[in-house]
């Protein structure tokens, strides 16, 4: 029987791409840089977050071909070996819309070292798309994967497509799928999925895919977060869900976590509004890794703004950074 990932902080990297002063560069599709992949890796490992989601919506998945999918998770998966991180969870994302192509790239995931895929739900007919045509979608996707899946709703990627939560409970009933990730902002919804007392929660983990409402979630019955923010800030992010499912916290760790879910919920405005492009910019220059504008087209040019825009995030930045320091 296939089991949930552990419960936790996953971090959903982005993608890297050479830097523009690299020989190979080029400005229509730079090559993917795998030595800065695993670097960020390693860093987010080594600061105690559980887990990867590569190859999301944050990691420009659809801005990818099926080779360089597969090099990035190859090539993360053995220097995580080669320096300790023996069976540390992958989860591969997949965005594609017909089921045998997302089978295949399953498929490639698993030979790659992936353990789990995260499969976005279909979105390109959403205004046509029922309920019942999505439970079929990832039935049929379940049914072929070699390794448990995850359903991945993000609306906002998805052209609004919304699954409602009778078909979580519906789904959450196949053996090989596993849980979900929920990036929106509905906490009802949330509730209903990770309390419903009609799914069993040992075999299906709920997940929120914004750590803003990280506090609030674990207590109707969240796992854990595949949140962006821990990207470039892992040891406060984790230090919050620490803090978080503490069922008999003193009044000093209430306020505690109260205090750095403001500040967690004040940085990840940065990402609401610029998304993987203000998260590439924050890893740059918090962490030096990876060029502040290395997307792809249609992607271009780093957070509108630049410096200027950067300099309004100071005191946050400076709030989280100040945290991160002193753990």
């Amino acid at each position: 029987m296939a089991t949930p990932p552990a419960p936790g902080i996953y971090v959903p990297v982005p993608t890297f791409f050479v830097s523009k002063q690299a020989a190979s560069y080029d400005p229509i599709a730079a090559p993917v840089d795998v030595d800065t992949q695993i670097a960020h890796s390693l860093y987010l490992a080594k600061a105690g977050i559980k887990g990867l989601v590569i190859l999301g919506s944050t990691g420009e998945a659809i801005h990818l071909t099926n080779k360089e999918r597969f090099k990035i998770l190859w090539g993360v998966r053995q220097q995580l070996e080669k320096e300790g991180f023996k069976d540390y969870p992958i989860i591969a994302g997949t965005a594609t819309q017909n089921v045998e192509e997302t089978v295949d790239q399953l498929k490639a995931a698993k030979e790659a070292g992936a353990q789990y895929g995260l499969c976005l739900v279909p979105g390109y007919f959403a205004g046509a798309s029922t309920q019942e045509g999505i439970i079929r979608w990832f039935t049929a996707v379940a049914d072929q994967s070699p390794i448990p899946v995850l359903i991945y709703h993000y609306p906002g990627v998805s052209n609004n497509v919304k699954v409602v939560p009778s078909t979580f409970v519906a789904l959450a009933k196949h053996p090989n799928i596993v849980g979900c990730k929920l990036s929106h902002g509905d906490v009802s919804y949330h509730a209903q999925v990770a309390s419903s007392p009609f799914i069993d929660h040992s075999k299906f983990a709920t997940f929120s895919g914004l750590g803003q409402q990280l506090l609030p979630v674990l207590v109707i019955g969240a796992v854990g977060a595949i949140d962006g923010c821990a990207g470039f800030f892992p040891k406060t992010v984790v230090r919050l869900y620490e803090l978080s499912v503490k069922n008999q916290p003193t009044d000093e760790e209430v306020r505690k976590r109260r205090l750095l879910q403001y500040k967690v919920s004040a940085m990840e405005e940065i990402i609401v509004k610029f998304g993987t492009v203000g998260i590439k910019e924050a890893i740059s220059r918090l962490r030096g890794l990876g060029d502040r504008d290395g997307t792809r087209l249609p992607l271009f040019g780093g957070i509108p703004g630049g410096d200027a825009e950067w300099a309004k995030w100071k005191d946050r930045v400076d709030a989280m950074e100040e945290e991160e320091q002193s753990l």
